[in-house]
């Protein structure tokens, strides 16, 4: 941001960054059998940067997205690690910046849209190629949602640099008439400078561009002191390339099932993230080194 540091980011590897799963992924350890290492991570650093996806990690996914909210544990436990001098919290979320900031503070810094906006310092950062490409997004958005009005339960959430469609409460005969639409529509109003990538019950509309959310967390990083530990928890598909960015010098921890990741660890659910959070808050970073 030059864009406070993405045009210059994006100047300097323009190499396509996966967004989802490869075939050198594993299914990730538990966190219990992992703590060990976690430990260690911690002990060999001074300072903890946490990164944390919004949708199935702090907030419980939901029938209507808009009525996602962080368990009350998370969002205390967020609140308390945000407060710890030695900590630099993030939120790297799907949502649109405006959005996610809305639903959850504490943290100093947001990246909204799978990191293509990015809040820190009192600024918004935003990608400059997403910039160019929304009136694209906005044209498809708008005609998805007469081509999918048939459907019952369809919703095209237009988040202006990138966009979503929902399908969690679309019958499940419906789905690949949903994404046959969506594909026709996107080649239409997008040509090469859109495409869809996939996630839980959601098809992902956003500009054809080499950047994600391992790409945020990779910028907020490198303004941290060289021995910062990066940490990143997320559940979804297009939390893989946050994993990579963290991987193997610091954590990526996995919410839900027994999936193949980059992460090396996993927790079952944001229950879990919560009293992860609070051992962070009250044991972890007592091990960073002075």
């Amino acid at each position: 941001m030059d864009d406070d540091g993405i045009t210059h980011r994006v100047e300097a590897d323009d190499r396509t960054r996966p967004r989802s799963m490869t075939t050198d992924d594993t299914v990730p350890d538990p966190l219990e059998e992992q703590l060990p290492a976690v430990r260690t991570a911690l002990s060999n650093a001074s300072r903890l940067l946490a990164c944390l996806d919004f949708d199935g990690t702090l907030a419980p996914i939901v029938e209507e997205p808009d009525e996602a909210a962080p368990t009350p544990a998370n969002e205390a436990a967020v609140e308390a690690l945000a407060a710890e001098s030695a900590v630099t919290t993030a939120i790297i979320s799907g949502r649109a910046l405006t959005d996610v900031r809305e639903r959850i503070d504490g943290p100093s810094i947001y990246a909204g849209n799978h990191g293509l906006e990015l809040e820190r310092r009192g600024s918004v950062a935003v990608h400059p190629v997403a910039r160019k490409r929304a009136t694209r997004i906005e044209r498809a958005c708008e005609t998805l949602e007469t081509a999918l009005e048939p459907i019952p339960n369809a919703r095209i959430e237009d988040k202006r640099l990138t966009a979503t469609v929902h399908v969690r409460s679309v019958p499940e005969a419906a789905h690949p008439v949903v994404e046959r639409r969506t594909r026709e529509v996107v080649d239409r109003f997008g040509g090469d400078a859109l495409e869809i990538s996939g996630g839980k019950q959601i098809l992902e509309i956003e500009p054809s561009i080499p950047w994600g959310k391992g790409n945020a967390v990779e910028l907020i990083d490198a303004e941290l002191p060289e021995d910062t530990v990066a940490l990143y928890i997320g559940d979804d598909t297009t939390d893989e390339s946050a994993f990579r960015a963290v991987e193997p010098d610091g954590v990526g921890i996995l919410v839900g099932d027994d999936e193949p990741s980059a992460a090396s660890t996993r927790v079952a659910s944001p229950a879990d993230v919560a009293s992860f959070l609070e051992w962070l808050e009250t044991t972890g970073v007592e091990l960073l080194a002075e």
